[in-house]
């Protein structure tokens, strides 16, 4: 990588259609994590976009529990992100306009999820493997809405297909207003290091929106992926998982080249009470339990190598023994267990 980190400020903030975004750092959509309580969060803690789970094309399965959560946006500012995921170009289309009806400011296409259970439905990574479906698709989703259309890829299907930098010309082509890359091929799914070759190649080639995605986990990694792809922004993952805070630490060193000074213990016993609490109004008392593990399990990673507080939350079955177990653990060493979380 080259080795300038100079602040991010000698160019203009990329722009999705007609939505300027206010930073060069963006939430990624993760299937199972970024709910509308962590989108909420990660963009009150300087996340310039948020990216919704992805839903199903399949209009006739969004009645089920899973996607009705999914779908819901209300309240939350815009521009509003949703990401749709199918292999059927006029399934796709009608699920754009739908999204966009229920109040989508921007429509995504997932073309980057590795899961089995994804790709063996011809979705996600596994378009990648078919550019003459991958036309297709963007261009009847884009004609489909008057709203931006983005794309989220990856490198390719495996090492010997990489061909991420043909399907981001055909998605200039068709419109497309900004794309993600995940420096991974599909078969590599999370393992290994993300390249970010690729994504300077691709930079290089189109001259829509590029955001670089990947291994993205300190204000530092995030300055040298821009500064070595030349990259309009960042996407976070899974370094978001646990650390919110991420996003304000990276806008603040690309935009001063300075370290932001990490949250107080109080900060962080704050958030997550208010991340759990609108964990439960989100999902309910018997779900938000069980959502809720999840989550204060990343907060507690870092500092819980034993995995003793972790396996302590996730015997609790009640909403107000979560609560007094956040309470509990703020009120012993509250500066060595804060300490202990922002790191995971």
């Amino acid at each position: 990588m080259r080795d300038s980190v100079s602040p991010q400020t000698d160019r203009p903030l990329p722009r999705i259609g007609h939505h300027t975004l206010p930073n060069r750092v963006i939430l990624a959509p993760m299937a199972g994590v970024t709910d509308r309580p962590f989108r909420q969060l990660c963009r009150e803690l300087g996340a310039g976009l948020v990216v919704s789970e992805m839903v199903t094309a399949d209009s006739r399965l969004w009645h089920t529990r899973k996607s009705r959560q999914r779908m819901i946006h209300r309240g939350e500012p815009g521009p509003r992100s949703v990401q749709i995921a199918g292999g059927d170009p006029q399934m796709l289309a009608e699920a754009a306009r739908l999204n966009a009806n229920a109040g989508a400011e921007i429509i995504d296409i997932n073309m980057g999820c590795p899961a089995k259970k994804v790709c063996n439905k011809a979705a996600g990574s596994a378009l990648l493997r078919d550019e003459r479906l991958v036309a297709d698709i963007l261009e009847a989703v884009v004609a489909a809405v008057d709203i931006p259309v983005t794309l989220k890829i990856r490198t390719g299907w495996c090492a010997e297909t990489r061909n991420a930098e043909r399907v981001a010309s055909l998605a200039e082509d068709a419109g497309i207003a900004a794309l993600a890359v995940h420096g991974r091929t599909r078969e590599q799914r999370y393992t290994g290091a993300a390249e970010y070759d690729t994504i300077a190649a691709i930079k290089q080639r189109v001259s829509i929106p590029v955001f670089a995605n990947g291994d993205v986990t300190t204000p530092q990694r995030a300055a040298e992926v821009l500064a070595y792809t030349g990259a309009d922004a960042v996407m976070v993952g899974r370094g978001a998982q646990g650390n919110p805070w991420l996003f304000r630490e990276i806008e603040h060193y690309l935009r001063t080249g300075r370290e932001h000074a990490p949250p107080s213990a109080d900060e962080i016993a704050s958030t997550m009470g208010r991340h759990l609490r609108a964990l439960h109004e989100h999902y309910g008392d018997y779900l938000g339990v069980r959502v809720a593990r999840k989550h204060v399990g990343w907060y507690l990673a870092s500092h819980d190598p034993s995995r003793t507080y972790r396996s302590r939350f996730n015997r609790l079955e009640q909403a107000e023994q979560q609560f007094e177990f956040l309470h509990e653990l703020f009120r012993g060493d509250a500066a060595a267990i804060g300490n202990g979380i922002h790191a995971a």
